[in-house]
């Protein structure tokens, strides 16, 4: 009888002993896998936001659509003009400028182009991959633009780009994703991450950031 008194006892010794290892290395794993979607999501984001800022430079707006973006990086291009030839000493301690240089044809501007793509990503970048979140099977990024009229009565372009936590940290333990948006809504009142807004002009900053 003692016997098995002791051998329950060991067992249950061992049970609490397991327990409280898992209490303390749950949150560990968590925040973890925390810091490895974040990463990766983040420089998402930055690819993101720098697509679309370059968008807005050759047509002046950003596109909530990302079949339209990614279209736009894959296939189009973007002009560099370069300038030919150099002004010489003695012209230019008279005052001339470049403006002049090229009027009297000691300097010429050449416009040449380059793909969208290999001027802004490395290479080999998976430009469709661009709208999937990490680390979420197909789940996409929100997108989103518009024209916000600021205090002053301004109308500025503005987008977003965004995926919320429960998405992102999706098959994590629920109740510490619970407590993480909370924490998240307090300091930077988002429940996940987001690069520029739809509601105020952020200059396209990251809530990271």
């Amino acid at each position: 009888m003692r016997t098995v008194i002791q051998s329950i006892l060991a067992i249950a010794i061992l049970l609490l002993a397991y327990l409280l290892f898992e209490s303390i290395q749950e949150p560990i794993r968590f925040n973890r896998e925390v810091n490895k979607r974040e990463k990766a999501t983040i420089q998402k984001l930055k690819d993101i936001r720098r697509a679309e800022e370059i968008y807005k430079v050759k047509f002046g707006v950003y596109t909530g659509n990302f079949d339209t973006l990614i279209t736009f990086v894959k296939f189009d291009s973007l002009p560099i003009i370069l300038a030919i030839g150099s002004i010489p000493d003695s012209l230019y301690d008279l005052g001339v400028t470049e403006q002049k240089a090229i009027k009297m044809g000691i300097i010429v501007r050449d416009t040449n182009y380059v793909s969208v793509l290999d001027s802004i990503f490395p290479s080999n970048y998976k430009i469709d991959s661009l709208r999937y979140v990490p680390f979420a099977d197909t789940n996409q990024f929100f997108l989103g633009a518009a024209d916000l009229e600021t205090v002053s009565k301004v109308k500025v372009k503005v987008f977003e780009a965004s995926v919320l936590n429960n998405i992102l940290l999706h098959g994590l333990n629920k109740q510490l994703i619970i407590n993480y948006n909370a924490d998240r809504e307090k300091i930077v009142g988002f429940k996940g991450l987001k690069v520029g807004s739809l509601e105020e002009s952020t200059n396209n900053a990251g809530n990271w950031e």
